[in-house]
């Protein structure tokens, strides 16, 4: 099982070169966990960058995913993997839902670089 980053997801809708990269996996939706938090940062990004139709139409891109939603345990455990490694919030609740799932999280954030069960390639120039 994957966790695709937000990142990825954004290189994968502007069809960058790096989002090429990820096609093939993204294309397989069941084999994907999307935490909720992903789902805002999805829908926030587009919102701003693509507009509304456009935003509506990624959240419904990503229900064909395993959308996860963040209890108690993973928001707990994200504020320790907050503390420990110094990540962000919700870089620490979309690492510790992957963890609670027993994913890999694949990123292009270099936040998450060297961290366990991370899958990190850096963007491409």
């Amino acid at each position: 099982m994957k966790l695709a980053d937000t990142c990825v997801w954004i290189e994968a809708f502007k069809d960058s070169s790096t989002g090429k990269t990820y096609q093939a996996m993204l294309a397989r939706p069941g084999d994907i966990l999307v935490p909720a938090v992903v789902q805002f940062e999805l829908r926030r990004w587009a919102l701003r960058e693509l507009g509304e139709v456009e935003a509506d139409r990624i959240v419904v891109a990503l229900q064909s995913a395993r959308v996860v939603p963040i209890d108690e345990s993973i928001a707990l455990h994200a504020a320790d993997l907050a503390e420990v490694h110094k990540l962000h919030a919700l870089d620490a609740m979309i690492y510790a839902t992957a963890l609670a799932h027993a994913a890999e999280l694949v990123t292009c954030d270099a936040h998450f670089k060297g961290l366990p069960h991370v899958l990190y390639e850096p963007k491409k120039a």
